[in-house]
């Protein structure tokens, strides 16, 4: 993995453990709770992970985006695949979405090297 995807790893691994040294039961409770909600269901983990990746994007929470490239290459999303979703995230978000839209595809690319 780069560079770029190891700080981030290790900064929300090292962050979340601080989080949890303090966290009262309503705290984890939602963390609890969003992780189980990508769990397996209904609707597969893979499509779980594109919808947050979506939303993630409109709310323009670079974080997330993040951590949703992560989980959508874990579940191999292809590129293909991945342009679409892009390309539906900038059609409901509008142009603002467009320098987190930068970012998610330097990311990929990242998530990506050796592999393109």
């Amino acid at each position: 993995m780069s560079q770029l995807v190891n700080d981030f790893n290790s900064y929300r691994s090292r962050m979340n453990d601080r989080i949890m040294e303090t966290a009262n039961t309503n705290i984890k409770r939602f963390f609890a709770l969003d992780s189980t909600s990508y769990a397996e269901g209904a609707l597969p983990v893979k499509t779980k992970e594109l919808l947050g990746l979506v939303a993630s994007m409109v709310l323009r929470c670079d974080d997330c985006i993040r951590y949703h490239l992560e989980k959508c290459h874990h579940e191999g999303v292809t590129h293909d695949e991945m342009n679409e979703l892009f390309m539906i995230a900038n059609l409901v978000g509008g142009s603002i979405v467009i320098p987190h839209y930068r970012r998610a595809v330097e990311y990929w690319d990242e998530l990506n090297a050796g592999k393109l």
